[in-house]
């Protein structure tokens, strides 16, 4: 008996087909995604503040006001020694990590209280840490 010998597979032309549509793809692609780690740290910042938020509500329903300007985030972690002394401070304090967090640029929010735009205001001056930046230097507040 014979042997039938199976001849199916690519050939070197359409190995050759694929290859430079993923490179085609890849060409497409790459850059976009190259974009992206910059809005993921504006993302990050906006989940952030949204976090510092929560915690100062917190704080407020213990102690009746938010922290000064002058205690700032850091009442968040630890008793404030100055300026108007809690109520009743949280054992543990208000951030489940018990420090308060930088930026994803690794500089510190701004908190002002009483705020410019709302009871408080926290900012993230973005990637250059200046005010008033656009696009990757653009201002994350907790206002917008």
């Amino acid at each position: 008996m014979k042997k039938k010998i199976d001849n199916r597979g690519f050939t070197l032309i359409e190995l050759m087909v694929v290859i430079v549509i993923l490179g085609i793809l890849a060409g497409l692609i790459v850059p976009r995604i190259m974009s992206r780690p910059e809005e993921a740290r504006q993302a990050k910042a906006r989940i952030q503040i949204e976090s510092l938020e929560t915690a100062l509500k917190l704080y407020k329903l213990d102690n009746g006001s938010y922290p000064s300007t002058e205690q700032g985030l850091q009442a968040l972690v630890e008793p404030p020694a100055v300026g108007t002394l809690p109520i009743k401070w949280r054992e543990g304090g208000y951030l489940e990590k018990g420090k308060v967090p930088k930026d994803p640029w690794d500089n510190e929010y701004v908190y002002l209280c009483p705020g410019t735009y709302d009871d408080y205001d926290i900012i993230s001056y973005g990637a250059d840490g200046e005010p008033d930046g656009e696009e990757k230097n653009r201002d994350i507040t907790s206002w917008d």
